[in-house]
């Protein structure tokens, strides 16, 4: 076991270095769209690793994941507009502890008594009241939005930067969100992860083990909505918008189809999903009124030719190639 964490490690950061210096690389050589696209790209990911943490290794399903999405963008915009002084790390966190406290509550009340569907409608109504509430609060900009969400001066002691300049905001958020899919890469292959994984296959036999599984669940939940709510505060000032739409249903569904359509027994499977989404949504961008039917068939096709997503289906080639060769044991799919 030692010997496959320390392949499946040194296989992912070699992944994610080379993934991270394009990112890093990209406002050199690429115009401003195309930036934005990207930006926007790390912070979905993010978006779709912590989903995943839940339904890839708990089993629990959440229709309702953008509710923390929004809790953490407008409570950091909120903190932000009424203290302007606060340094950024303590707004941000602020929003993500904010966002952990609901999804502890949430939890606490809903773990104990629903679980499967129920769970994932009781998610969707969160969501739903969640989005009611932003559209008719006037502090909060109501169907308009909350507006006017600036980017902050990061003050590190020795050096001042603002992240209002060039691409500072960019590499900024690139970077936390670097150190947010490592923190989902940790939990997700070290104990932690495996008393998860343990919960999603059988949790009858878990709990007959001794792995309380109402307070690991409750873990992952809370783990993966305070991720998104740092995820929701770095997106207020990278749009300087925020609309009550980022709590909708259908803002929701995008973690689901990230996961889905790159494969939810990888780590890297809301990744690849996340960015096969994006080059979908840029490339069908002109056709008005034809991108939503080209993107949602694209979809449904790779679901349906590769149910374990892109991933899933180039693991069982790999696996049906090696079986031919019989010279060569059978490997065992990429984790």
């Amino acid at each position: 076991m030692k010997q496959r964490f320390e392949t499946t490690l040194v296989r992912d950061l070699g992944i994610g270095a080379a993934f991270l210096a394009v990112m890093l690389a990209l406002p050199s050589v690429a115009d401003k769209g195309i930036v934005f696209v990207a930006g926007t790209l790390a912070l979905h990911i993010i978006f779709g690793l912590s989903w995943n943490l839940m339904f890839g290794r708990t089993g629990l399903v959440s229709f309702g994941h953008a509710s923390f999405f929004a809790i953490g963008g407008y409570c950091y915009a909120l903190l932000a507009r009424t203290w302007p002084d606060l340094h950024p790390f303590v707004t941000l966190s602020s929003a993500a502890l904010f966002g952990a406290l609901v999804a502890l509550l949430v939890g606490i009340i809903a773990l104990r008594r629903s679980l499967g569907v129920y769970f994932a409608i009781l998610s969707l109504a969160l969501a739903q009241i969640v989005y009611l509430f932003l559209s008719y609060i006037p502090e909060l900009g109501r169907e308009d939005g909350f507006t006017g969400i600036q980017r902050p001066e990061l003050g590190l002691g020795f050096v001042s930067i603002d992240l209002a300049q060039g691409d500072n905001y960019y590499y900024f958020m690139v970077l936390v969100c670097a150190l947010l899919g490592s923190l989902i890469w940790w939990v997700i292959h070290g104990p932690v992860g495996r008393r998860f994984k343990s919960i999603e296959q059988d949790p009858v036999r878990a709990e007959f083990l001794g792995i309380n599984v109402f307070a690991n669940r409750l873990a992952s939940f809370v783990i993966a909505s305070t991720v998104t709510a740092l995820v929701g505060a770095l997106y207020g000032p990278w749009l300087q918008l925020l609309t009550p739409e980022v709590a909708h249903w259908s803002f929701s569904a995008r973690p689901i189809l990230y996961a889905l359509l790159g494969g939810v027994q990888s780590f890297w499977g809301p990744v690849v999903g996340a960015i096969g989404f994006s080059i979908l949504e840029y490339g069908t961008r002109t056709m008005h009124g034809l991108s939503e039917i080209v993107i949602g068939a694209t979809l449904l096709v790779v679901v349906l030719l590769l149910p374990g997503g892109i991933l899933g289906g180039l693991a069982r080639l790999k696996t049906r190639l090696s079986a031919k060769r019989p010279d060569k044991p059978t490997e065992e799919p990429a984790e």
